[in-house]
């Protein structure tokens, strides 16, 4: 069956408290995001899912698949039917039910602090870019409906799309979701101690391991050590990958 943008709203999100929607406001989060994204490489856009589409999208080039972010805006919700593999549009409708009922338990103060992120292909001249999605409610009716939504746009740290996961801010537990058993299970994110974030931080500044070893008083060895715990506690496969998860994920 074909896809189409329907798939994407749900009955658990449907804003049905219409008059409570302040589009005056709107400027406000649009001057945010647009003060966030000149700070950053990531992608940054908004959603509105109760007119269904973006109300901003920033200029940077990670999500635009050549794209201008005008082109991208008139798009909307269709961008996901046209720049994602078909194959992995079913991921994004699933994690879609997925995340709105793991909300629905949330009490409706708290549902602010949580988000999803996710990894997922997109197109980009017809060559697939495997990217790092977060989304993140920004403004909720009374009844805890999702209006507008935050999404970040970055480079994934892994090889395979999915890995879909629901944090809380400031808590070390999250949430990761099983397609197969369709359960979130609790997970724990790992811990680096002071050391292995100064690596980090360093390597991230782009000083070689001799370099990183002579500021932190170290052996090249001790310093190889440290990366190797690094590289198995965040399951990645060198310093570039160990970079974007620890960003990714807040452990710096």
């Amino acid at each position: 069956m074909q896809s189409n943008i329907d798939d994407f709203f749900i009955s658990d999100n449907e804003v049905k408290l219409p008059e409570e929607l302040d589009y005056a406001r709107v400027g406000e989060y649009i001057s945010s995001a647009e003060a966030f994204s000149r700070s950053t490489y990531q992608s940054v856009y908004i959603i509105d899912s109760f007119k269904r589409n973006f109300l901003y999208v920033s200029p940077n080039p990670m999500f635009l698949c050549g794209l201008s972010p005008e082109e991208m805006k008139e798009l909307g919700y269709r961008f996901y039917l046209e720049y994602v593999p078909e194959d992995e549009q079913s991921l994004l409708f699933d994690l879609n039910r997925a995340g709105f009922e793991f909300q629905s338990n949330i009490p409706v103060d708290e549902r602010k602090d949580w988000y999803i992120q996710y990894d997922f292909h997109i197109l980009n001249a017809g060559h697939p870019i495997l990217i790092n999605h977060k989304l993140t409610p920004i403004a909720l009716t009374s009844d805890g409906r999702i209006w507008l939504a935050l999404c970040v746009v970055s480079a994934s740290n892994h090889t395979t799309p999915g890995h879909i996961r629901i944090h809380r801010v400031g808590s070390p537990e999250y949430f990761e979701y099983n397609r197969v058993t369709r359960r979130w299970d609790k997970r724990s994110m790992p811990t680096l101690t002071d050391g292995e974030k100064e690596v980090i931080a360093l390597s991230i500044q782009g000083y070689t391991m001799m370099e990183i070893g002579d500021r932190m008083c170290l052996s090249p060895e001790t310093i190889k050590k440290y990366r190797k715990q690094i590289f198995e506690k965040l399951e990645v496969r060198n310093i570039t990958e160990a970079i974007i998860s620890a960003t990714n994920n807040r452990l710096l």
